[in-house]
This record gives structure tokens, sequence and C-alpha cells, in this order.
């Protein structure tokens, strides 16, 4: 028998392809965080707009009769001050109640439906005084 100097790697010794693998491995779960990061942000961008839009659709109800006289001003109103997006008119409600004019925004918030997350419903509401 000859036995060679030069030691030979065995197979649990390779490595070549264990970074691919890894990456396939972690890859997705990745894309999913990030993709949940962005959706979440977005929710909360909706939510923020929404109160912005309700707290100045009150506020414009009380004090500028001209332009908010009615509830549907107050509703055309509120859906324009949404931090640029855009809500149908019909999202916002205007009531007289103990404590002013308050205006009411109900939406329903869709996810990528691709994910099949299930939509979230948003509320704001705000009051200004008579």
């Amino acid at each position: 028998m000859i036995r060679s100097s030069m030691n030979w790697p065995s197979v649990r010794d390779a490595d070549e392809g264990a970074t691919a693998v890894e990456f396939a491995i972690i890859f997705p779960v990745f894309v999913l965080f990030v993709f949940g990061i962005i959706q979440f942000g977005l929710v909360l961008w909706t939510k923020f707009a929404l109160q912005h839009a309700t707290a100045e659709a009150a506020r414009c109800a009380t004090v500028n009769g001209t332009l908010c006289g009615t509830a549907s001003g107050v509703q055309a109103y509120a859906a324009t001050q949404a931090y640029g997006l855009k809500f149908p008119s019909s999202v916002f409600t205007l009531t007289a109640s103990a404590c002013g004019n308050q205006v009411t925004a109900d939406y329903t918030f869709v996810f990528i439906e691709s994910l099949g997350v299930p939509n979230v419903r948003l509320n704001a509401s705000s009051c200004f005084p008579k």
C-alpha cells in the first residue's frame, strides 16, 4: 500500500456552497421582515393623516363657517388635509356633540392582497369647542 504524504480534504470539510445555502434560508425571512416594516410605517402614516385631517376639519367647522359651514363642506375639507393621502370624503363625518364640533374618520387600510394579511380598520376623532 502506497501512502501519500498529501492530506486530501474530506467531504465534511467542504464548505463551497455553505454561503449560498445560508443566503437561500435567510433571504425570504429578511424580505418579509422588510415588507412588514414598510407596511407598518404606511399604517402609522395613514393613522396620523386621519388624525390630522379630523383635527383640522373640526377646527374649520367652528372657525370658518364660509368654507366648512355644511357637513359636506367639512368632509371635503377634511379629505384635503390628510398629508397628501387621498381619502374619499365619505370617510369623515361631522356631528355636534357636547364638546363642540366633532369630526370622526373611519377608514379600512388594505395591505398587499397577495400576502393574505387581514385589513386594518383605522379610526380617528377630534372635537373643537364652539
